[in-house]
């Protein structure tokens, strides 16, 4: 007796991809259209994922490019355009056999993928360190040198010494290791963009808290960028304590 299409379909959907090869042999030769459009799916799941797959290796370039040289650390920041809030700096020293997937520049994601690359991130690295510049001292000493401070707090946070530092264009001033800026690191290092989650999502997270102390200005959802409702908040309310003084004079 055949299977009903709906049967199959629960079967199909609470497949694991590495069970699709089998199930697309045994499904593709029923004539059913139902069927033939589970197949047809599944298979361009398996596409979708060799293709992904493909996509990591070739961001492994710089990785196995210095790889030879010691434990590589990529290095990233978020938050160095909006009005208010820290910058925040992510560094991960990511396993010589990474096989995490979908890493890529945390703008290029939906805040549920950053989210769930987070956990993952944490649960997978050898070591991760978080810096963070407060507005208070990007106003002191620019947000160039702030990002700086950052990431030389994130790099002192990890747990192993890193011998070479991958950083998204940059440069850093008053650190002693090997460093290897790259243009769009974020998007052609695996081991950048790693780092450039961590600092996304953990800026997120905190302009998500500073919404509940600050309800007006819309943190949650602008993260502290110059959105109009933001704005709009900015000229009728002033300046909050996390608001950025040197960014917020056109404004206020």
């Amino acid at each position: 007796m055949e299977k009903k299409i709906t049967d199959i379909k629960a079967v199909f959907q609470a497949a694991d991809v590495n069970g699709l090869p089998e199930l697309i042999s045994e499904y593709e030769k029923d004539e059913r259209s139902g069927v033939k459009a589970l197949v047809q799916a599944a298979g361009k799941k398996l596409a979708a994922l060799e293709k992904e797959k493909a996509r990591i290796e070739c961001m492994k370039h710089f990785e196995r490019e210095y790889g030879h040289a010691g434990v590589l650390c990529g290095i990233d920041e978020a938050g160095r355009g909006p009005l208010a809030g820290p910058v925040v700096a992510g560094a991960v020293i990511l396993p010589q056999d990474c096989d995490i997937l979908y890493l890529n520049d945390s703008k290029q994601l939906s805040e549920k993928k950053r989210e769930e690359l987070f956990g993952v991130i944490m649960e997978k690295a050898v070591s991760v360190g978080v810096g963070f510049a407060s507005p208070k001292r990007i106003d002191e000493i620019n947000i160039l040198q702030a990002t700086y401070e950052a990431m030389r707090q994130a790099v002192g946070q990890l747990s192993v010494q890193p011998d070479i530092l991958l950083n998204d264009a940059v440069t850093i001033p008053g650190i002693n290791i090997r460093q290897v800026p790259i243009i769009k690191g974020d998007a052609k290092s695996i081991s950048i963009a790693a780092a450039s989650i961590i600092a996304k999502v953990t800026r997120d997270r905190l302009m998500a808290e500073y919404d509940g102390i600050f309800p007006e200005y819309g943190f949650a959802a602008n993260k502290g960028y110059g959105a109009a409702a933001h704005i709009e908040a900015l000229k009728k309310y002033g300046p909050t304590p996390i608001h950025r003084q040197s960014f917020i004079g056109h404004f206020v």
